[in-house]
């Protein structure tokens, strides 16, 4: 005895979860490019004057080639411990990679003022 289902719902069912897909995809791009816009911020406002600026012009350069998972590594999983102490925040790091002193000066590039 075949007994048949009427397909409609679950074709509702799959309209359904295609929507949701989509949305979640759409969000999902979203977050990628707004972390790759980050990326390219970063590097493009890297400072390169100074006593080492060859080097400083070779590590902006090589920052803005890079790939988010290497930037992601070198800058953005920084292992880190969060003190509050003497109505002090203090962020001590507490691991070293090669990209730590490209790390504060972009730091301290970010904490000046913005020029227009």
């Amino acid at each position: 005895m075949n007994c048949r289902v009427p397909s409609s719902p679950k074709r509702y069912s799959n309209s359904r979860r295609n929507k949701a897909k989509s949305t979640s995809n759409w969000a999902y791009m979203v977050m990628g490019s707004l972390a790759w816009s980050l990326k390219a911020w970063a590097a493009l406002v890297l400072p390169e004057e100074g006593r080492w600026e060859e080097r400083h012009r070779e590590e902006k350069r090589k920052l803005l080639r890079m790939d988010f998972i290497t930037f992601r590594r070198a800058l953005i999983n920084i292992p880190a411990q969060i003190v509050r102490t003497g109505g002090k925040i203090l962020y001590r790091l507490l691991a070293w990679n090669p990209w730590q002193h490209v790390f504060f000066r972009l730091l301290d590039q970010v904490r000046q003022p913005l020029r227009c």
